[in-house]
């Protein structure tokens, strides 16, 4: 059974790691929760799930006003021809659906099988912001405290330049 916002709610307080979630209508894309950004507070983020030529997978998690650069991500992270996953196999690693992509759902992935890489500049804002693996809330926590639960899943992820900038960044 894939974890809930329950059990990030739980992992997250059991690292004493602070967060604050918004409830709000179900969110798909970036362009849909434009919106919403008076509403949930800070840095928004955009999760990529990506597999490449080889078979192995990549969560890529961004600012949203970012746009990825999968050419120049691919060398840079070690990649070979990355395209985008599907939504059987996010079901299958992931635990969950398209539009409800987080590094949360790292909780889901039970055999380590996703490769985890955070945008640099996402990682010096103060605060970011993630669906708690459901589209109808966001949860917003330090971003250092981000890669605190990461690490306590066992990842080791790579902090790179996944991009160049769409929009004036919103933490700036």
């Amino acid at each position: 059974m894939p974890a809930t916002d329950k059990d990030v709610f739980a992992k997250l307080d059991a690292l004493n790691i602070a967060h604050s979630t918004v409830e709000h209508r179900a969110v798909f894309t970036v362009e849909e929760g434009k919106d919403l950004r008076g509403i949930v507070p800070e840095m928004h983020c955009k999760n990529l799930f990506l597999k490449d030529k080889k078979d192995h997978l990549w969560l890529v998690v961004m600012p949203s006003d970012k746009r990825a650069n999968l050419n120049r991500l691919e060398k840079t992270i070690g990649a070979a021809r990355l395209s985008f996953g599907n939504p059987e196999l996010l079901l299958d690693v992931l635990g969950i659906t398209p539009g409800s992509v987080s590094p949360f759902a790292l909780l889901n992935d039970h055999s380590r099988r996703v490769a985890v890489v955070l945008d640099k500049d996402m990682m010096q804002a103060p605060l970011v912001t993630y669906h708690p693996l459901r589209n109808t809330a966001s949860t917003t926590l330090k971003s250092g405290d981000l890669l605190r639960f990461i690490k306590s899943l066992s990842y080791s992820p790579q902090i790179v330049d996944c991009g160049e900038w769409v929009e004036e960044p919103l933490h700036a």
